[in-house]
């Protein structure tokens, strides 16, 4: 469940369901603080690209610094995965399921399962979003000591109903869904993650127009890629005082990501001059989802 102020947009969501019980002793994890560039990186290309993998309960992020000509393969992919491309994103040509496509702009590419190649066509950012299935990438995560063992209060994933017309490569650009009065960020979704671009911020969060809410049981991965973030996340108490945690209100830069675990609640507040923060869960929301806010839903069934 998530309450937002009557004039916040998601205020009209429909509350979701929970999909199991969880007993209230079960302890709460501890919010995870991502700064790419503090960490070494997991690999170095040949031409001098760094990659930086790090995980949530349920997906794979892959942020590289990309250089032109660097090309990056998945050979028998077991399910769809998405390249994140946003306004420093490097020019790509991307190759499966018998398709190329070139993408130059802002956009969702969704990668179907199988065999793919990712050519980078100039200097930039490359994002890949997985789910855990990929799980050659999960065990490279700087933070994959986390998932040791699972989350119990995460869901786990389940796989949403199979795209109309088969799995296939599919590319949304941002421009054919500019931000509109109504709808909550640009939002898709694919049978196994969701994404919200969130508009870019000219100036700092108004203080006095955040948004605390929590989710009952599932993980917002807030990915930075623009200015600095303020993340604020308070941890409900359970029985065990010994596992009761502090607030946290912690200043991260970008590039980086949030993991922020249920039901904890949080808000995040821009701090920097410009910013923009992309909003990963997976699987997808139920709420998003039966709000019409997602942009590619006649291609992906609810389930």
């Amino acid at each position: 469940m998530s309450t937002y102020a009557a004039d916040d947009i998601r205020s009209r969501l429909t509350t979701s369901t929970p999909t199991r019980a969880v007993d209230v002793s079960t302890p709460i994890r501890p919010a995870q603080w991502i700064e790419f560039h503090s960490f070494t990186p997991t690999v170095v290309g040949p031409n001098g690209s760094r990659t930086w993998i790090a995980r949530g309960a349920n997906l794979v992020i892959a942020y590289t610094e990309a250089r032109a000509g660097d090309v990056f393969a998945r050979a028998a992919q077991p399910d769809e995965y998405a390249v994140l491309m946003y306004s420093s994103s490097a020019p790509v040509t991307v190759s499966a399921a018998g398709r190329t496509e070139l993408v130059s702009e802002e956009a969702l590419v969704v990668v179907p399962p199988g065999d793919s190649e990712i050519r980078v066509d100039g200097d930039g950012t490359l994002i890949r979003l997985f789910s855990n299935r990929a799980e050659d990438l999960c065990a490279s995560a700087v933070n994959a000591a986390a998932y040791a063992e699972p989350d119990e209060r995460v869901a786990p994933l389940a796989p949403w109903p199979d795209p109309v017309g088969g799995f296939a490569l599919r590319v949304y650009r941002l421009a054919d869904t500019p931000i509109a009065e109504g709808r909550f960020g640009r939002i898709f979704r694919t049978t196994n993650l969701m994404v919200n671009f969130l508009a870019e911020e000219p100036k700092p969060r108004d203080v006095r127009k955040l948004s605390p809410h929590h989710h009952d049981d599932f993980e917002q991965v807030s990915l930075a890629v623009k200015g600095r973030f303020m993340h604020h996340i308070r941890y409900p108490w359970g029985p065990d005082s010994t596992r009761w945690r502090p607030d946290e209100s912690r200043e991260i830069a970008t590039p980086s990501i949030c993991v922020i675990p249920p039901p904890t609640v949080h808000t995040t507040q821009g701090v920097g001059p410009h910013q923009q923060l992309i909003d990963i869960f997976s699987p997808p929301r139920e709420d998003f989802s039966a709000s019409g806010w997602v942009l590619n839903a006649d291609d992906y069934p609810m389930r």
